[in-house]
């Protein structure tokens, strides 16, 4: 179709044409907008003024269609065609640079959940665009913000989605895969998934209210455990953790089993309020008495000073090969050396289960303390 307006075209406009007319005369003036000179704009936006009353939704929608792109659109014709009906408003919502954030948050509280989407779909959504679209608490809504890599949402505005959706799949999945989760919104989505996975353990009749304590924790922490990537990560985790009441003695002793010796450095640090270089001064310490100080300062269990002490040993004799598997290797020398250092205490453990032996260190009396 020829798009490049002509005085016929104005002939006919005038000369009360149908609708049909209208819609084909405003998609020309609109496709024209940017290339016009100042005072043929100014005329061509006086056309659009009458055209965004015009009853037809066609003709609205012809000028939102050729204007969603359009950077020079006066801000009182976008708004208008933003507030239009969805058939009218939708594209310039979804890409119209021209609105202001002011003006999308208040389409956002003020109009409908389609509205919404395309809000949350646009190319570029500011921070307080995306605090007020996950405020709508519409689950869609807030699943296409959050596929949205080009959402800027702060960590307090995910915390909410971590509060308000961690049980949905629908926003679950493409918040696990956002390019950049800070670590402490994904301990927060493990910690919302495992209290799900608890309420179904509760709800099968075989299962004990410490069995499903259990199994939540272990598949909360292994989860944790697994994503930190640098040390910033790991500073950062650890002081979540430890804010909110989660830094327990067993993630302690997971982490340092796994081979995770910068977990437990910075985790000890922690409990005992020192600095991170101090703490690893005392872990290693040839004589042993400076780690032995810091697990008292730490406030550990008891129980669990042979179990640490041995793990923290055997990562001085062991490294990852690279081989398949190797972390798995790695953890069950680990667990070996504990065995046998709780064997010549005279501590006998039935298996060499990881998780029974927390269970079984957790039951030893306070007493036993030294090697």
């Amino acid at each position: 179709m020829e798009t490049k307006l002509k005085e016929e075209d104005v002939a006919r406009l005038l000369a009360n044409p149908s609708g049909d007319t209208r819609v084909e005369i405003a998609g020309k003036i609109a496709a024209q907008h940017i290339a016009l000179s100042a005072g043929e704009r100014k005329l061509a936006e006086d056309i659009f003024r009458l055209m965004v009353k015009d009853a037809e939704v066609r003709v609205r929608q012809a000028l939102s269609r050729q204007l969603k792109e359009n950077p020079t659109v006066p801000h009182d014709l976008a708004l208008a065609l933003a507030r239009d009906v969805e058939d009218v408003s939708l594209p310039m919502l979804r890409f119209s640079e021209v609105l202001t954030d002011e003006d999308l948050v208040e389409i956002v509280k003020s109009q409908s959940p389609e509205k919404q989407v395309a809000v949350a779909s646009r190319p570029h959504v500011s921070a307080s665009v995306a605090d007020a679209l996950v405020d709508t608490r519409n689950e869609r809504v807030v699943a296409t913000l959050v596929a949205n890599e080009g959402a800027e949402i702060t960590e307090a505005t995910l915390g909410k989605v971590v509060d308000q959706f961690g049980d949905s799949e629908l926003v679950g999945k493409p918040l696990v895969a956002r390019a950049q989760l800070p670590i402490t919104v994904a301990e927060r989505l493990m910690t919302k998934v495992s209290e799900n996975l608890r309420k179904h353990l509760m709800a099968r009749p075989e299962m004990s209210p410490e069995a499903a304590a259990g199994m939540m924790l272990q598949a909360r922490e292994l989860a944790v455990l697994g994503l930190s990537n640098s040390d910033s990560d790991v500073a950062q985790l650890v002081d979540h953790l430890y804010r909110n009441g989660r830094l327990t003695p067993s993630i302690i002793l997971r982490a340092v089993c796994m081979g995770d010796i910068g977990f437990f450095e910075v985790a000890l640090a922690k409990l005992s309020r020192i600095k991170d270089e101090n703490a690893r001064t005392l872990i290693h310490d040839a004589g042993k008495r400076g780690f032995e100080a810091l697990f008292d300062k730490a406030g550990l269990p008891k129980a669990f000073f042979t179990a640490m002490r041995a793990a923290v040993d055997v990562s001085y004799e062991l490294e990852y090969d690279g081989r398949p598997n190797d972390r798995e290797r790695f953890s069950r020398r680990m667990i070996e050396r504990i065995l046998t250092q709780y064997g010549d205490l005279g501590v006998d453990f039935e298996n060499d289960d990881l998780e029974y032996l927390l269970s079984k260190m957790n039951q030893l009396p306070a007493t036993m303390l030294t090697e």
